[in-house]
């Protein structure tokens, strides 16, 4: 076998998230409350799948959301859902033994990037024309987050999705007020607002891009130093 080929039996990190969010108790008890009254009918891999669905829904509204901004309450229903189904699909199959682990940790990452983008959708669809070009920026800067948690993933085998207490469910949350903010206000300030939220993301990415720089350049000065 070639010694650049995988050992297969490795022992895979990506099913152990590394560190905590500020909701991440509440979580633990929905889970272990919900998770056992799931149906026998019901496998990990539906509720997997279950975000392609709500990736089509946030589709399909954004086509009409932009003359009915009370649309948006369907959206944030589908990050409530979608919330609902990634947060359980996991648990489940760690309890009842599927052994998709692999498979889980891929099409579940996939389908994540799958929504974000829907969401992106969404915010285009129903802006004023001439600041299309910061949607572009926003989804390439949200999508770097998850390029540098794969990369770092890759490099270390510590899935990190959780920085100073955010993670993906908080995240949800931000953009569930973000529709109610639109529903109230409207999308007048969207030429202001679109270009901040792009400029804030920007920041954080450069900021969470420098941290992983410096967590792997001491990973390998230690293995240098190690071997010295």
């Amino acid at each position: 076998m070639s010694n650049n080929h995988r050992d297969n039996t490795t022992e895979f990190g990506g099913d152990k998230k590394v560190g905590t969010s500020l909701l991440s108790r509440p979580e633990n008890k929905l889970k272990g409350w919900v998770v056992p009254k799931i149906p026998p009918s019901i496998e990990t891999y539906h509720l997997t799948m279950a975000t392609l669905l709500w990736s089509v829904i946030n589709v399909v509204v954004a086509m009409y959301a932009r003359n009915n901004l009370s649309l948006l309450w369907v959206v944030s229903l589908m990050i409530f859902l979608q919330y609902l189904t990634d947060l359980l699909d996991g648990e489940l199959g760690r309890q009842r033994d599927t052994g998709l682990v692999k498979w889980g940790f891929y099409m579940d990452h996939f389908l994540d990037f799958v929504f974000l983008c829907s969401l992106v959708f969404v915010g285009f669809m129903i802006s004023p024309a001439g600041i299309e070009a910061w949607y572009f920026a926003l989804l390439v800067i949200l999508g770097s987050f998850m390029v540098n948690s794969f990369l770092s993933f890759g490099a270390t085998n510590e899935f990190e999705i959780y920085h100073y207490g955010v993670g993906p469910t908080e995240m949800r949350v931000v953009f569930i007020l973000i529709n109610l903010f639109i529903i109230k206000f409207g999308t007048t300030h969207f030429a202001l607002l679109v270009p901040i939220t792009v400029g804030i993301c920007l920041m954080g990415l450069v900021i969470h891009s420098y941290q992983i720089h410096r967590k792997l350049w001491d990973y390998d000065m230690q293995a240098k130093r190690s071997l010295s």
